[in-house]
């Protein structure tokens, strides 16, 4: 099977055990060739429709071709997504005589020519858990050649100066046959069928191609034989660490180091070598610690080598390869055949290009590299406090058109006007395929490309920096997927593809997950070499990016005492308090905190207090920067509110969960849960027509309440990109537009496919109603941060109720500070006399325009209108308004612009400036709001546009032009 279909991460839903089935299926004609039209049969019989969930004979044709040298396999381009096949493929049921079928002409189906051999199973629509049959294979052409011995594409392993015996036959009479090793011909037979040699005294690696010519019709088939280089035990220098080490002395040196127990010996194959590594670049194994190591001498600095491990256990248990050709483990920067040709050369210019010939992922290596130079913002940056934090959690894919880290620093202006003060990114390490939410990480250490180079993710970092903005990264290092090296170099592999699951002897991995909601492959987090993994990737990221903090995924899986058979089932267990993940959790935090003592632990555990209470209070006692935040799911409880009914919100406090201090990341949105605004408009109070939540502005009328709600809360919170907008695109919505949700079972749910960004393109900020969340949700953001009794304490009522009260309080605080907060809301449908609850009687300051009210009885009623709110003080947030009470209202639109860009308001005249002062264009005439102002003919760049309206009035903004 083409095994990098698997590529995209279902890690919402339980993953069964294994139900692949053996199923029995017929091709007619056969032989064929790649333009006959074909018919493939599948017994009914052989197949377990229920076990897979099937109750309507959907059955699906998942498909791949090679080349006539049987390589170079490419999916069939209607295969669909592996969690939703595409309708195209399905076969055809025949009751009657219980078969499926389908016809098609492999040229055609396949879209290429030159076909030598197809590969096909069968699915389920969504092959989530391995719903799926085995792997079925069938030559095409009247014409063939079978290798009799070895087999194709294997690699023998030889001691020095051993023979190799070669064998093969042909069909459709003789053939001339050529036999090269390492690209030189070293034996002919011109007319035979049956085609045998043997090559004897081998001292050197061999890499084989059996040439067979029948006419005009050429075969090759490959093989190769690897050669005991009789391993140098040799000390190893002090101060290595796993992976690459660069020569900071001599950038014509670097030395590679591979951990890889029970295996004999290694060679290191790239392109300093042309890929044909010879005894001396058979790697050292030091005596002590049994890891392989080599010296690369002869390097030219600044120059990308592109290298491969090649792995041997030469006596391998059962099921498992005796080589395996592996990129480093370690690798920062790796090349993929899968991936690669799908990566925009704008988002990465001059990537480097894979290396003809070879397979699967390799690692680059570049001496002499220049370090990014890094701004005084990021040296000298100061995290803003946990208390504090509002994290803006956005995938790069789905923010903007072009799914680039440009895209993020071009709108680095929208993210300091919503005030946020961290940006939270969804895993950026490389990933197997290019469309990914991320989590089917492969190589930790590794950024993947799609989204652009590393200094350009690095520039915008800097440039976060420089605005007080502090950037986390959620990583996946729960499990790896099966391109990652550690799971190649020890696995089944009993079809012989180069990918399979963990085998006993993995040193890093489970056979079987040891908890439930597993993905990918599990991580034995009591292992060692595991522990010693995870800590360098915190390092690299840590040291080498400047990042901030860490968002860890599914931590409930960082534990061993959950198998499948655990007394209780695996879900309870993996549910409830595991002292294992406790240890191991605390003990990555601690080694992150060594590095930065500051750093932000964010857990994705979403458990059980009594054991989230054990890590939001850790060390709390040494300093305030210490203690880890968990994330706290509100998205129920505050969509009901947002829909107009009930709900208790009272979880949203650090205190309701048993924290000390406050470490809940509380959120009402994020990446994994169905958008607010979605559910409003599907599912929203529709008792009053007046105030009919399935009516958009209705909807996006109500939004600045949960805001308010939430987001004031003391600790840290979060929200998901464009909530601040109203975006109601469904986490359901399909590429294609279309909405298909989990209960759609034949269509598949669409989660994790490419959203579309219509908040650009259709000038939401130049829309008032949702324009007005961006800014009150500004202002929350801004006193939140600004204002120290947000970071005081809490009440909330712990009941369910239309009508949210929140007390908060900072004691701490002088009679003559903003010290006393009340937030009060309406998610009703009808204006409410709402209840109130002030501490004290006197004069009130609504915090958002600074008006006042008189309090003369504490507990009045105040009036509020449907789906409106409060936020009172017993003084003004003047840190909190002054900013917005300046700011320009006038919204400049697009920005970045390539053509033209628009105002929202009646403007007398405009001028361009360039960034230096000069005046460059100017529309001297009246224009009203909407205009299309040109700059088409200006060069790319940063201009400043200056208004001017009837009154000579004069606002200044900045503009990008693309």
């Amino acid at each position: 099977m083409k095994k990098t279909i698997l590529l995209l991460l279902i890690f919402w839903s339980l993953v069964s055990s294994a139900q692949q089935q053996t199923v029995i299926s017929t091709i007619s004609p056969n032989p064929f060739e790649e333009t006959t039209a074909i018919t493939i049969t599948i017994s009914g019989s052989s197949v377990d429709e229920t076990a897979w969930g099937i109750s309507d004979h959907s059955l699906y044709l998942w498909a791949w071709s090679y080349d006539t040298n049987d390589a170079n396999s490419l999916n069939c381009p209607t295969n669909g997504s592996w969690t939703a096949s595409n309708e195209a493929n399905k076969l055809t049921y025949t009751a009657g005589a219980d078969i499926y079928r389908i016809t098609f002409t492999p040229n055609a189906f396949y879209n290429r020519n030159g076909i030598g051999r197809i590969g096909f199973l069968v699915k389920a629509k969504d092959g989530t858990g391995d719903k799926k049959s085995q792997d079925n294979f069938v030559e095409v052409g009247a014409y063939q050649v079978s290798l009799t011995t070895p087999v194709e594409n294997s690699a023998t392993i030889i001691a020095s100066g051993g023979s190799l015996s070669i064998a093969a036959t042909n069909t459709g009479g003789n053939a001339s046959y050529v036999l090269k090793a390492n690209g030189n011909n070293i034996n002919t037979n011109t007319s035979t069928s049956s085609y045998s040699f043997n090559h004897t005294n081998i001292t050197g690696n061999q890499n084989y191609e059996l040439q067979v010519t029948q006419g005009t019709t050429v075969i090759t088939k490959k093989f190769s034989a690897i050669v005991n280089p009789n391993v140098v035990s040799e000390i190893m220098p002090a101060g290595l660490l796993d992976g690459i080490n660069y020569n900071t002395v001599d950038a014509t040196k670097a030395t590679l180091v591979l951990d890889a127990p029970f295996k004999d010996f290694v060679y290191v194959a790239g392109s300093f070598n042309n890929w044909q590594p010879t005894s001396s670049f058979a790697m050292k194994k030091d005596p002590a610690s049994g890891k392989f190591w080599l010296e690369l001498t002869g390097l030219v600095s600044g120059t990308n080598y592109s290298y491969q491990y090649w792995v041997v256990d030469a006596t391998p248990i059962a099921g498992t390869p005796s080589l395996v050709k592996t990129a480093d483990p370690y690798s920062t920067l790796v090349l993929s055949p899968f991936d690669d040709p799908g990566i925009s050369s704008v988002n990465y210019p001059n990537i480097p290009v894979y290396p003809a010939g070879q397979e699967r992922e390799v690692t680059v290596l570049h001496t002499g590299k220049t370090a990014y130079a890094w701004s005084a913002a990021t040296t000298n940056f100061i995290k803003p406090a946990k208390e504090k934090l509002v994290v803006y959690e956005l995938l790069v894919r789905d923010f903007d058109a072009n799914r680039s880290y440009q895209d993020l620093i071009n709108k680095i202006d929208y993210f300091k006007n919503l005030k946020i003060n961290a940006i939270e990114l969804m895993p950026v390490m490389e990933f197997e395929g290019n469309e990914s939410w991320g989590y089917n990480t492969s190589f930790h250490m590794a950024l993947d490309k799609f989204y652009g180079t590393s200094d350009k993710l690095k520039e915008f970092i800097d440039l976060c920096h420089q605005n007080g903005i502090a950037v986390i990264l959620d990583v996946a290092l729960n499990h790896a997927f099966g391109r990652n090296p550690m799971v190649r170099m020890w696995m089944n592999d009993a079809d012989g593809d180069g990918w399979g699951s963990p085998s006993v002897e993995n040193p890093y991995f489970n056979t079987t997950a040891m908890h439930s909601y597993s993905v990918g492959e599990d991580f034995n987090h009591q292992q060692p070499r595991t522990q010693n993994y995870v800590q360098r990737v915190i390092k690299q990221w840590v040291e080498e990016y400047k990042i901030d903090g860490f968002r860890w995924d599914l931590t409930k899986g960082f534990t061993q005492n959950c198998p499948s058979n655990v007394a209780g089932g695996q879900d309870a267990c993996t549910g409830v308090k595991q002292q294992d993940r406790v240890d191991v959790l605390k003990k990555y935090a601690d080694y992150s905190w060594s590095l930065d003592p500051n750093h932000y632990a964010i857990f994705e555990h979403l458990g059980n207090d009594d054991e989230e209470q054990l890590w939001a209070n850790y060390r709390l006692n040494e300093a305030p920067s210490k203690g880890i935040m968990m994330w706290g799911i509100m998205t129920s409880q505050y969509n009901e509110l947002s829909m107009g009914y009930t709900a208790n919100i009272s979880r949203m406090n650090s205190s309701s969960r048993g924290f000390v201090a406050h470490r809940l990341l509380g959120y009402a949105e994020s990446h994994d849960e169905e958008r607010l605004m979605y559910k409003n408009l599907q599912f929203g109070n529709t008792s009053n027509p007046a105030h009919n939540v399935k009516t958009l502005n209705v909807a996006l009328s109500r939004m600045s309440a949960v805001g308010a709600v939430s987001l004031l809360v003391p600790g840290p919170k979060m929200i998901w990109h464009f909530g601040e907008l109203g975006w109601e695109n469904s986490i359901f919505a399909c590429n294609n537009g279309t909405v298909n949700t989990p209960s759609d079972a034949t269509a598949g749910d669409c989660k994790l496919d490419t959203k579309q960004q219509p908040q650009w393109v259709n000038n939401w900020l130049g829309d008032t109603n949702r324009n007005k969340i961006y800014n009150d949700w500004s202002k929350m953001i801004t006193m939140k941060s600004a204002e120290p009794v947000f970071s005081g304490t809490a009440i909330i009522s712990n009941s369910s109720s239309l009508y949210p009260n929140i007390q908060i309080t900072n004691s701490a605080l002088a009679s003559s500070q903003l010290k006393d907060v009340l937030i009060i809301a309406n998610f009703n449908v009808t204006t409410q006399n709402v209840a109130t609850g002030f501490p004290y009687a006197g004069t009130w300051y609504n915090l958002m325009d600074n008006t006042t009210i008189t309090v003369i009885n504490v507990n009045e009623p105040i009036s509020i209108a449907a789906g409106d709110y409060r936020i009172y003080g017993n003084k003004t947030a003047s840190l909190a308004i002054a900013d917005f009470e300046k700011a320009p209202t006038i919204v400049l639109y697009p920005n970045p612009a390539s053509n033209y860009f628009t105002l929202n308001e009646t403007t007398y005249k405009v001028q361009i400036f360039s960034i230096t002062g000069q005046l460059i264009k100017s529309f001297d005439a009246n224009q009203s709001a909407g205009y299309q102002f040109s700059v088409s003919d200006l060069n790319q760049g940063l201009y400043i546009v200056k208004t001017f309206d009837e009154n000579n009035g004069i606002k200044v903004l900045k503009l990008l032009k693309n």
